[in-house]
């Protein structure tokens, strides 16, 4: 991968929308080599798919929070396996430090937020969390 391709992945993820002519003028090189580096780029597994980001306030859980997780020894293939599965999970994200892991949760509601809080501390491997509940977003 070179600086070309850095620069096209950076202009798809600002907008997969943004046509072939216009990812071609704003990298300054020809229609066909931004679609000749795409379908390499996806062919090779660099790019695995496209997707839709909505505005926080378009999404049906109004609840979202980041939850720190501390796994319990030898865990925690299990504890990322149980999660991964868990439909509040949004994200999942191993990390150093203090804790082994950082999971984006959303819910409808603070009651169900409640509800699966209390199901993701009773995951068999969880020995700690800690969670914050996301009030504003001002970068996507």
């Amino acid at each position: 991968m070179d600086d070309t391709d850095r620069q096209l992945i950076a202009l798809l993820r600002d907008d997969a929308r943004m046509s072939v002519v216009a990812l071609a003028e704003k990298l300054r090189v020809a229609r066909a080599t931004v679609q000749n580096r795409i379908s390499k780029l996806e062919s090779d597994g660099t790019i695995v798919g496209y997707t839709v980001r909505l505005r926080p306030d378009a999404e049906p859980h109004r609840i979202r929070a980041m939850m720190s997780i501390e796994v319990d020894g030898p865990h925690g293939a299990e504890v990322r396996r149980a999660l991964r599965g868990h439909a509040n999970v949004v994200t999942l994200h191993t990390t150093n430090g203090r804790w082994d892991l950082m999971a984006e949760l959303r819910a409808d509601t603070l009651e169900a937020f409640d509800r699966v809080l209390t199901a993701i501390r009773s995951i068999p491997g969880i020995s700690n969390s800690e969670t914050s509940i996301l009030l504003s977003t001002y970068k996507l």
